[in-house]
């Protein structure tokens, strides 16, 4: 698990590897990632956009940014949890994801916070220690 909390906004990220989704014969790779959002404050927020960074093993940047998670836009009053499940491919067997959701408080205040960076990796990835 991956964890980052920003201005009391707790993101945990867990990936896993979907070899029944993939083809590595095709260069098609699948995982999914299941997101938790906590907000440990004392203020409301509510989630309005995303931006990925999605890195594949070969360095190239995919970027993708829009509104809310999953077709939603979460309310998050404190002590509140949202959870999702979603996915991405690569065409490497390995790569990395990380960003930033977009919140805005009840005070009409617009803020950022960290969506962890995250490692994609497939049983098969040939690991390089930096």
């Amino acid at each position: 698990m991956y964890t980052a909390t920003t201005r009391a906004i707790c993101v945990t990220v867990r990936p896993q590897y979907l070899p029944d989704q993939s083809d590595p014969a095709k260069s098609q790779y699948v995982w999914a990632y299941q997101v938790r959002i906590e907000n440990k404050g004392d203020f409301t927020v509510q989630l309005r956009s995303r931006h990925w960074k999605i890195t594949d093993g070969l360095g190239r940047l995919q970027e993708v940014k829009g509104p809310g998670v999953v077709g939603k836009t979460p309310m998050l009053r404190p002590g509140d949890v949202f959870e999702y499940t979603s996915g991405t491919p690569l065409s490497t067997p390995s790569g990395i994801m990380g960003g930033t959701y977009q919140m805005v408080s009840e005070s009409g205040e617009n803020f950022d916070i960290e969506i962890p960076v995250f490692s994609l990796d497939t049983p098969i990835a040939k690991r390089n220690l930096n």
